[in-house]
């Protein structure tokens, strides 16, 4: 496959249909676990309001570009970052950038969902303690807050003491979001939190997805064709560590610029 080619930047700006700069920005990043590289020099622009589809098959880099974009590759062995990556203008990896506070504007959901073995109610005010919220009456008012904006407050408010390991699968992953949502982020990484779930349970997360863009900036890998074609406005084709081709979610689908994304969404391999 030939280079990138950096004109695509430009390109996407325009794409969105998004006024003013990106939220993220994306500046000739590459990855290197220990001398492999797992992305090579990739430059994409994420805006506000927008969810951001990562897709390509399994080992081309989506989850590791996730993990550039709150520094959890940091805790990587071997992990390092060449390139920049901007939030809100300012580099998140410039020498004594606070990690703690850019992980609290950028949350995280991971694919399979990870409560802690406390109560439905602690599951969500542990963000909050950590990060300094002392005040009992704020706490239980941002937990029920955080529980109603991941759309889950209506099965849990009777059982908010209850232990959150007894919730569903789909119960567990919303409790997950509104876990992140608590610290009040700015953008939402998502990585496959569908992909445990049953169909029923993938479609609450969709719609979830779905309105949160509506405060957030959401980017979400997803190996499921048709859920990024349903629940994103923007999708980034990814093959063996490079970004191959990224646009409107509608374009890239049914008008790929690139052979290989064609052949990849219409199913020819991958």
């Amino acid at each position: 496959m030939g280079p990138q080619h950096p004109a695509r930047g430009g390109e996407m700006a325009s794409a969105t249909d998004t006024p003013g700069p990106p939220k993220i920005q994306l500046r000739d990043v590459s990855v290197y676990y220990g001398e492999t590289a797992a992305l090579r020099r990739v430059s994409l622009p994420m805006h506000a309001h927008r969810v951001t589809a990562l897709i390509g098959p399994s080992g081309c880099g989506k989850s590791t570009l996730l993990r550039t974009l709150n520094r959890m590759n940091d805790i990587v062995a071997g992990a390092r970052v060449e390139g920049d990556v901007l939030l809100d203008s300012q580099s998140i990896y410039a020498p004594g950038t606070d990690v703690v506070a850019v992980r609290r504007r950028v949350g995280m959901v991971f694919q399979k969902s990870n409560p802690f073995p406390g109560s439905v109610f602690e599951n969500v005010a542990y963000g909050l303690r950590i990060n300094g919220v002392r005040d009992r009456r704020e706490i239980v008012e941002r937990v029920e807050e955080s529980l109603r904006a991941a759309a889950i407050w209506s099965e849990v408010q009777d059982r908010l003491h209850a232990p959150a390991l007894t919730l569903s699968g789909g119960q567990q992953q919303r409790l997950c979001i509104a876990r992140a949502l608590a610290i009040q982020p700015e953008v939402l990484l998502m990585d496959e939190p569908a992909s445990a779930l049953d169909p029923i349970a993938t479609q609450r997360i969709e719609e979830l997805i779905h309105a949160l863009k509506k405060s957030y900036t959401i980017v979400i890998v997803t190996h499921n064709m048709q859920q990024a074609a349903r629940i994103s406005d923007v999708t980034a084709f990814f093959w063996m560590g490079q970004l191959v081709e990224c646009g409107r979610t509608e374009d890239v689908f049914t008008a790929p610029r690139e052979r290989l994304t064609e052949d990849y969404v219409t199913g020819r391999f991958g």
